[in-house]
């Protein structure tokens, strides 16, 4: 394994894998052969504390878990100081989903669900229902916004991601998510619980355009003419097969490295490593925030929202609560 910087010559000098767990970063990667790049997510505290804040039951906590490790995937591959927002909105028990990611390294989360309708044994594709996903990437108010839609109809986020990279990057792509919960014997007052996470986007870029992959087809073709199959290309067969052998608890073994993980996949063929990006649970509201957001409602609403002669807003990603007086918030 080489040495963390990206600006590394091929004939680097290799080190052995860190075996020191790096939990709430994204591990860069690359496998210069097969021309394969990548992401690898590993959360533990900072997912704890955003799930946390809600006490979300099980199955909801999960299914969040796997939207905010998609969503670090995604979102750090920002190269300027944006938003990348996942949002879920379907007829399943969990409904809405909002998972908020601001580069470099703050994010934030929130789901919206029906406890009436978390029977046991609801997986994945159940709890979502049908829907759609967008991911907008926001640029900043001078510049325009790019977003995403794909279809829920029945499948996991895993799907959703391929979906998306399929119609909307055009490049091949597999991701891998993993969300469980972590019970230690505590010292005292008996077993610890948190959660963990783990995620690895694999993504095929080679720079030979005859090896560009085509993922969708070139157009329509006369009846009675069959189109060209055009055949994976060798070096992302073997990628898409070894990141098929990653297994859910080694995503999320707090006692497996990032780097050990990476190394066990691709090891015959050599893979670099680059400087990991931090992660942090942290909430963009504020009481300034707030007190704009109230000003901008209308006279009336404003009025409708006071309450024992106080306005009070509860932020829905962090449970933070804000007074104001009917003055403060504008009402007359």
């Amino acid at each position: 394994m080489t040495p963390s910087n990206p600006n590394l010559q091929p004939d680097a000098p290799i080190r052995a894998p860190s075996s020191v767990p790096v939990d709430d970063a994204v591990l860069p990667f690359e496998v210069a052969p097969l021309d394969l790049r990548g992401r690898l997510t590993r959360l533990g505290p900072a997912l704890d504390e955003l799930l946390a804040k809600h006490d979300y039951p099980a199955p909801v906590a999960k299914l969040l878990g796997e939207a905010i490790v998609l969503t670090t995937l995604l979102g750090s591959s920002l190269k300027f100081d944006g938003r990348f927002i996942l949002q879920t909105q379907t007829d399943g028990p969990v409904s809405l989903m909002i998972v908020d990611f601001r580069a470099p390294d703050k994010m934030r989360a929130y789901a919206r669900f029906d406890a009436e309708r978390l029977v046991p044994g609801l997986g994945t594709a159940a709890l979502l229902g049908k829907g759609h996903l967008a991911m907008t990437v926001d640029q900043g108010p001078d510049m325009s916004r790019y977003q995403g839609l794909v279809a829920l109809d029945g499948g996991t986020l895993e799907d959703a991601a391929h979906e998306y990279f399929l119609r909307s990057e055009q490049i091949p792509t597999k991701v891998r998510l993993a969300v469980g919960e972590e019970w230690r014997s505590g010292e005292e007052g008996g077993p610890t619980h948190r959660w963990r996470a783990g995620g690895m986007l694999l993504q095929f870029l080679p720079k030979a355009p005859e090896r560009v992959q085509r993922d969708l087809h070139a157009g329509d073709v006369p009846d009675g003419v069959s189109a060209d199959a055009v055949p994976e290309d060798d070096a992302w067969v073997e990628g898409q097969s070894l990141i098929g052998t990653v297994e859910d608890v080694e995503l999320i073994d707090p006692d497996l490295s990032g780097e050990r993980l990476l190394y066990r996949l691709f090891h015959e063929r050599g893979v670099r490593v680059f400087a990991p990006s931090p992660l942090r649970a942290e909430c963009s509201c504020s009481r300034d925030a707030v007190s704009g957001m109230l000003k901008s409602f209308e006279p009336q609403d404003r009025a409708d929202m006071v309450k024992d002669d106080k306005v009070v807003v509860t932020c829905e990603f962090c449970s933070s609560v804000y007074e104001f007086t009917p003055q403060e918030a504008g009402v007359e």
